[in-house]
């Protein structure tokens, strides 16, 4: 090319201008070679793939195969281009030809580690805006590829710059083992965590979890190789480490969400001065109104209050359509304390959404509530300012 070149400039310029001039002549034709080469090859890769494109039926070519990754398989032209014009031009012996190679070769690998890590982006991209990919925790999986080039990337830049053999810089890093593990920390624990929860399936974009030790109680938002975001339901959001969530306890909704029942586990506390055995008024009261059956007066001389609210309890859970009757559902009685005897209404809702959850759960023990002075019992309630002035 330069022989071109200067065959040209000898038409116009005296051959010692021609000597002057040739060479930043030759490096500016080079350059604007290299230039014409990128938009030429953008220009055609455009045409060609987007025509390719257009005659699938598939839209994954059309998220993998887009702009950004045309231009970044473009980049490789421009040095392709000077890779090939440079021997042609400059003494293979001369400093500027070994350095001009150098950074030649280095830009390559750039293009190259740029090129891939574009392509990981798309697929990424690709799998994350669809529904039936978008569960599965695949961003710390790309994020460890897209490094892993990055890294080989630098030990083979680094050793055509210093003409070393990549297992030398290799080598060499492995000697600086100790002050690598020391900066890169949280990025290798976050890759380890970042495995363990992707193989064991502990965590997706999307789930409701709650870490007691970082507060944070809401919707994953982003998995990433170094933290976790979950958006708390007052819309705050909190950065966790992943290493943390194997390290520690987390709790996880998702698998309640997905099961269709939502458990509730409240007790109320019935006055122990209440209880009693029930009288045939009582009974008949009772029958009259429909809140117990035939089969719980058989032995009515021995017929507990309490007992005849746990029994009705049971049979008002089966009986709603709120409550999923193929789950454990129970009305216990549990240790008595201070406050009374507690009496834990144990059950699923078939609804799992919060509103909808907390609606039923209030309709629910809003007919408990009620229930309970039906039976002759009172809810214990510790003693208000009005209930000691009234004793006075």
């Amino acid at each position: 090319m330069e022989k071109i070149i200067q065959d040209i400039l000898s038409y116009f310029l005296s051959t010692d201008n021609v000597a002057i001039v040739l060479r930043p002549v030759t490096l500016a034709a080079i350059a604007l070679m290299a230039v014409l080469a990128y938009l030429f090859c953008h220009s055609v890769l455009s045409v060609i793939v987007k025509a390719v494109i257009q005659r699938t039926k598939s839209d994954w070519d059309d998220d993998i195969l887009n702009d950004n990754f045309l231009k970044a398989f473009s980049q490789l032209a421009p040095a392709l281009v000077v890779a090939y014009l440079l021997p042609g031009t400059f003494d293979e012996e001369s400093h500027t030809y070994v350095w001009l190679t150098k950074l030649t070769s280095f830009y390559i690998v750039w293009a190259f580690v740029n090129l891939v890590n574009r392509l990981l982006q798309n697929i990424y991209d690709a799998f994350d805006k669809r529904p039936k990919y978008k569960i599965h925790t695949l961003r710390g999986v790309f994020q460890i590829l897209k490094l892993l080039f990055v890294c080989i990337g630098v030990i083979v830049g680094i050793s055509i710059l210093f003409d070393r053999s990549p297992i030398s810089v290799l080598t060499a890093f492995g000697a600086s083992a100790a002050v690598l593990m020391l900066v890169f920390k949280d990025t290798i624990l976050g890759l380890v965590a970042g495995v363990q929860l992707t193989a064991n399936d502990m965590l997706k974009k999307g789930d409701w979890i709650v870490v007691p030790k970082s507060g944070a109680n809401g919707e994953v938002i982003d998995v990433s190789l170094t933290t976790v975001k979950v958006r708390n339901w007052d819309n705050s959001v909190t950065t966790v480490p992943p290493y943390s969530l194997v390290s520690e306890s987390f709790q996880n909704f998702k698998p309640m969400q997905e099961s269709g029942g939502r458990r509730v586990m409240r007790p109320i506390y019935i006055d122990i001065n209440t209880i009693g055995f029930c009288s045939q008024q009582q009974i008949a009261y009772l029958l009259e109104k429909g809140w117990i059956e035939e089969s719980d007066t058989k032995e009515a001389a021995h017929t507990v209050n309490i007992e005849l609210l746990r029994r009705y309890l049971e049979r008002y859970l089966a009986a709603s359509r709120h409550v999923r009757t193929d789950m454990i559902y129970m009305v216990r009685q549990q240790e008595p304390t201070t406050h009374g005897l507690p009496l834990e209404l144990y059950f699923f809702i078939n609804n799992t959404a919060w509103k909808q959850f907390e609606h039923i759960q209030s309709e629910i023990f809003n007919h408990v509530y009620a229930v309970v002075k039906e039976f002759g019992l009172s809810m214990f309630q510790s003693p208000a300012g009005t209930d000691i002035k009234a004793i006075k």
